[in-house]
């Protein structure tokens, strides 16, 4: 049995991508209704109260992501200020000694100890009743806990890597970094393997090439013929209110795609000839579509040839959006320039790597809420095969599936 802290699904749908199940603990209403409807098996609980009786000796494989929200830069990062209370959980519950509720009054923050809940998952009286492998997934500034856990799992017989990792360089179209922990008692862990780069890699003797990373074109199939894009908004925003940006945009930016006019960033000649992504075709128009990570000042602003910067969501400073910019400074060819246009969940969703049609429940809020939280399934299924007895190659997972 392999039991996942999991959210929406991303590990699971990696999962079921590599042939198996797990059994996912979760307790958001709506991330539940989003697994049920694509058919992943779950309990809706709270993992910090769910007895771990049931899984002693039972458990293949551990998969954690605790939620973000208390580290997140999206949000007011009280986790960095209740870390040592987290440590100290930690510490304590790979000994036996449950002291949570004591320490959680002490809190900024009471999502903060959740990333303690793993230990209490992994802690058994002999190595029989402790999992074979775990796979663990947070923000970066949760990689001293990562090192903690790695440490005592060591300490177990674990074979433990712990680092920082970029879901750009694993196909993903998002240049999102992430600490991981994978650890298992069964086989020699190593850091995952990348297969993608910011520019193409040729095979040598020394290994296998790489990939150029996904873009946003691509992963969108803009500029592709094979697959659908949405070209209207379908009304509502973040909460389920009103659509705040005229339903014409979104035509604009369809229109823009569908006659090639949206620019690429210029690439020298070797580029173009090793990128595996669609081309632009040229145009008079003087603008260029790119996706701003949100509305902040310091928001990341990536050209449709390149991946997007992190996806995030919860309140309305965290909404991405398309945006336009002068090409070479020049004024728009074709009049006003169009309003930025909110980013779909469809498209959030594929910049994610889940499918095109994954049924993603509740409003609009809500469903953004479960992508920006969610491990890029294909991420995920690089970091779970090894496990699993699979190597993953850069074609393999694709993102049309």
């Amino acid at each position: 049995m392999i039991v996942d802290f999991s959210g929406p699904g991303g590990w699971s749908h990696a999962l079921t991508r590599l042939g198996v199940r797990d059994v996912g603990l979760e307790w958001d209403e709506w991330a539940c209704k989003t697994r049920a409807a694509a058919g992943q098996l779950t309990i809706r609980t709270d993992v910090a109260l769910y007895p771990v009786w049931p899984f002693l000796g039972r458990t293949t494989g551990l998969i954690a992501s605790p939620p973000c929200q208390a580290w997140s830069m999206a949000g007011k990062r009280l986790g960095l200020v209740d870390q040592p209370l987290v440590h100290q959980a930690v510490a304590d519950l790979a000994e036996g000694r449950d002291t949570r509720e004591r320490l959680l009054t002490a809190c900024r923050d009471q999502r903060s100890l959740l990333a303690a809940e793993p230990m209490r998952y992994l802690h058994a009286p002999n190595t029989a009743g402790k999992p074979e492998w775990v796979a663990m997934e947070e923000v970066p500034d949760v990689l001293p806990l990562w090192r903690q856990y790695a440490v005592i799992l060591r300490r177990w017989g674990f074979s433990a890597w712990s680092g920082i990792v970029s879901a750009a360089d694993f196909g993903v179209p998002q240049t999102r970094r992430r600490a991981i922990l994978i650890a298992s008692r069964t086989r020699t862990t190593q850091p995952p393997a990348p297969t993608h780069a910011k520019f193409a890699e040729p095979a040598t003797l020394f290994g296998p090439g790489r990939m150029q990373w996904v873009s946003v074109a691509e992963a969108l199939g803009w500029g592709a013929t094979d697959r659908p894009v949405p070209t209207v908004c379908a009304g509502g925003g973040p909460g389920g209110g009103a659509e705040p940006f005229p339903s014409g945009s979104r035509k604009a930016l369809a229109d823009a795609r569908d006659r090639g006019t949206w620019k690429s960033h210029p690439r020298s000649a070797e580029q173009e000839r090793s990128t595996h992504a669609p081309v632009a075709s040229p145009s008079a128009a003087r603008w260029a579509w790119s996706l701003r990570s949100n509305n902040q000042a310091h928001a990341a602003v990536r050209g449709l040839d390149e991946p997007a910067g992190t996806l995030f969501f919860g309140h309305r400073a965290n909404e991405c959006l398309w945006v336009v910019s002068p090409v070479d400074g020049q004024e728009y060819a074709d009049g006003p320039a169009p309003e930025p246009i909110r980013i779909t969940a469809a498209e959030a969703g594929r910049l994610q790597t889940f499918p095109a049609d994954y049924p993603w429940q509740g409003n609009k809020g809500q469903q953004f809420s479960q992508i920006g939280n969610a491990v890029p399934p294909r991420l995920a299924a690089h970091l779970l095969a090894p496990h699993l007895g699979r190597t993953l190659g850069p074609d393999d997972f694709i993102l049309a599936a």
